[in-house]
């Protein structure tokens, strides 16, 4: 007497099927992810930007600066903002002088 045996599991080809579905969904998904971070590292970057021109003018209005003279990082980071911020893309902003706004060297902020 010969019992039939059913194995369980999975065929090579269910298996080729499955991961090619998975890596297409990941190459169609991926790009959007990527945009989806560099949008909110430029938002992060702005916020900053926007923060710290607001510091600086305050510090301005209280020290009674006028524009174009030059500010540092020590006068307005323990005060006016909790610590130095940099740009969440790596580089450091350029504090620029009152009046003018904080530069970052990011193309496109400013």
């Amino acid at each position: 007497m010969r019992r039939s045996v059913k194995k369980k599991g999975f065929t090579l080809v269910e298996v080729m099927i499955v991961v090619s579905l998975i890596a297409m969904l990941l190459a169609i998904a991926a790009p959007s992810f990527v945009k989806t971070r560099d949008t909110a590292r430029t938002n992060a970057c702005l916020s900053n930007l926007k923060a710290l021109d607001g510091a600086k003018m305050q510090w301005a209005m209280e020290r009674q600066k006028n524009d174009g003279d030059t500010v540092t990082w020590v006068e307005i980071a323990p005060s006016y903002m909790k610590k130095q911020v940099n740009c969440p893309w790596g580089y450091s902003y350029t504090l620029q002088p009152i009046g003018v706004p904080p530069y970052c060297p990011v193309v496109g902020h400013h």
